[in-house]
């Protein structure tokens, strides 16, 4: 198995509501440091897993509307807790995949982990095929 990472990172503010969250139940914010794992079996005709520069470029734009965002408002009625933007992350990195966005031979991937790092002691990851 081959695979290519790519890395960048989002400053978001949430609260979590549920007595099992204790105090993250409070408004408060989370800086993650985003890892996004290019899996594929054999390698592309260029002897590649993925273009490195279009997946960054599309894991930017992914993070945009979340970065620097209140998750209570842009997921209205969602705990936005690490897992779950781990798979919000992993769904719009994969349909960005499946239309054609990380360039040629990337229909070869075969599947996506997003690793968000909460601290130096803590993360969570989401993976799926493509």
């Amino acid at each position: 198995m081959f695979a290519v990472e790519v890395r960048d990172h989002i400053m978001i503010a949430h609260s979590l509501k549920g007595e099992v969250f204790g105090p993250a139940q409070a408004m408060h914010g989370a800086t993650f440091v985003v890892d996004v794992t290019f899996f594929r079996e054999t390698l592309s005709a260029d002897n590649i897993v993925v273009d490195m520069g279009r997946a960054h470029d599309v894991l930017k734009r992914v993070l945009g509307p979340i970065n620097y965002a209140n998750l209570d408002e842009v997921f209205p009625g969602e705990v936005t807790t690490t897992e779950y933007l781990c798979r919000h992350i992993h769904t719009e990195i994969a349909k960005a995949a499946r239309e054609g966005g990380l360039g040629p031979g990337s229909d070869g991937l075969s599947a996506l982990r997003v690793t968000l790092n909460e601290s130096h002691v803590a993360k969570a990851w989401y993976e799926a095929a493509i």
